[in-house]
């Protein structure tokens, strides 16, 4: 069953038993009419009594196994029309700076898990054939193991959660989940751990998935929003393997700032400044009028911040203008440093990234997901980011250059990372659990985390139904990766490496 977004916020009638349209997406039916009360509905909030379905989410999330059976998500069978790996490829690279797109394949080629970090339409386009309840949430859209990470918040404290959402949508919850599970398969592998660990961190991400998901549906829902602070991660998850890792992960990541990436990346200027030293390709000089449009560009930024933050901003002047090449699926996308400096010359570093459409978007009517136009792409990802983490770089704005849409954001804040694929054997299903909690609560934040529990319920048939995806799904990956060093050894695809 596919659906149009089960979990979305109703649309509020007024009092009087108008009808609703139940979550799932069926026949509409009488609500039950509010009680009388001398306050007035207030848009926004939640009708008291409750409305519509008189079944709870929970028993509406039970309800949907009638449908889609917990077992039906261990299939994918590939349809017969998918494209293959180069062609997937070349399509993605479209509208991407020609010049960088030798080194983008060039680092999807590094191996079958930086292929599946790459290729995040060519998964969607499967995930779109594949069972689906219909609950719909804000997803991440690339919530492969790569993209969970460490950065600091507005008072230098570090915290983990998911941290890149340029393909973040409203849609399934379950491609988000897939897509996890798929990854640490796959990074399994790469690090080189045998298939039942590889298989049993892939289990127990859906496991830590659902279990979370479950106590999120228990707690009352401002515990719930906050719900599993950093300090609680390890205890929850049961991740005390991990514990070594995540603290020279947290030390590195403590260093990881502006003025240190300033201090190794720019030198004095005439002016008493500072300018970015060029380090091609990664790291460019760029026109001066190139310069210009992107500085301009700033104050329409400063406007999406609060305005409590533009006496920060406007301490700092801006020095210098740079281009830097990110990621492995951002690559060939524009993307820019802006160095600014207070009056001590103390330096803050912003990251001016543009904002492609989500790679997501084609596939998610096939899914039965409807998509609304999107006004700016910029805001598109801020907005999403926002809604899935707990807290959100507070610099975390948009703005457009030259009529293509950017996010802002802080440069190196604090961020660390776990490389999924270099993590011993035994740390491997740990971190499964930790990725798996953390994607629960970012889903929880949009779609009512009981109906989502009420799916996938107590027993362990989800896990072990995601599990068998996963193994299937990185086999498949797998023969996409062969198929692109192909296409590079006949020259169908250009290639850099090493870069």
């Amino acid at each position: 069953m596919t659906g149009t977004g089960v979990g979305t916020t109703d649309t509020a009638d007024e009092a009087g038993g108008k009808d609703t349209t139940d979550r799932a997406g069926g026949a509409r039916r009488p609500s039950r009419p509010s009680r009388p009360s001398r306050l007035p509905r207030v848009r926004g909030f939640a009708p008291w009594p409750p409305e519509g379905s008189p079944v709870s989410p929970k028993k509406e999330g039970k309800a949907l196994r009638t449908g889609v059976p917990r077992s039906a998500h261990r299939t994918f069978d590939p349809d017969p029309g998918r494209p293959d790996a180069v062609s997937a490829v070349l399509e993605s690279n479209a509208g991407r700076i020609p010049e960088l797109t030798p080194l983008r394949v060039g680092r999807m080629a590094a191996g079958p898990f930086a292929f599946l970090r790459g290729s995040a339409g060519l998964m969607a386009y499967d995930l779109a054939r594949t069972p689906m309840t219909g609950i719909g949430t804000q997803i991440c859209g690339d919530a492969h193991a790569a993209n969970f990470g460490l950065y600091g918040d507005a008072r230098g404290d570090l915290v983990i959660d998911l941290n890149d959402f340029d393909e973040t949508v409203h849609g399934p919850w379950e491609w988000d989940l897939k897509r996890l599970a798929a990854s640490l398969v796959l990074a399994g592998r790469e690090a080189g751990a045998d298939e039942d660990t590889c298989r049993a961190a892939a289990r127990d991400a859906a496991g830590a998935y659902r279990r979370t998901m479950r106590l999120l549906a228990k707690l009352p829902v401002l515990d719930a929003w906050n719900a599993i602070a950093d300090e609680e991660l390890v205890s929850h998850t049961d991740a005390h393997d991990l514990l070594g890792t995540l603290q020279r992960v947290s030390e590195k990541a403590r260093s990881n700032t502006s003025g240190r990436f300033a201090a190794k990346s720019t030198e004095p200027d005439e002016d008493g400044g500072r300018r970015f030293v060029p380090a091609p390709p990664v790291l460019r000089r760029i026109p001066d009028a190139e310069a210009a449009a992107v500085t301009a560009s700033l104050e329409a930024y400063v406007g999406t911040l609060g305005e409590d933050l533009h006496p920060l901003l406007a301490r700092h002047a801006v020095h210098d203008v740079a281009f830097r090449v990110v990621g492995t699926g951002s690559v060939g996308t524009r993307s820019y440093v802006v160095l600014l400096l207070d009056h001590r010359g103390e330096p803050l570093v912003l990251q001016v990234k543009e904002a492609r459409p989500s790679a997501l978007v084609p596939h998610l009517a096939t899914a039965g997901f409807t998509t609304a136009p999107v006004a700016h792409e910029g805001r598109r990802v801020v907005l999403g980011q926002r809604r899935m983490q707990v807290v959100s770089d507070i610099l975390l704005g948009w703005t457009t250059v030259e009529g293509r849409p950017y996010q802002v954001r802080q440069f190196r804040n604090r961020k660390g990372s776990v490389d999924p694929a270099a993590l011993a054997a035994d740390q491997l299903d740990d971190y499964g659990r930790m990725t798996g909690a953390l994607l629960a609560r970012a889903h929880s934040h949009s779609a009512d985390p009981r109906l989502i529990a009420g799916y996938c319920s107590k027993n362990g048939e989800l896990d072990e139904a995601i599990a068998t995806f996963a193994v299937v799904y990185a086999d498949r990956t797998e023969a996409d990766h062969t198929d692109l060093l192909a296409g590079i050894r006949t020259g169908r695809v250009a290639a850099e490496t090493g870069v």
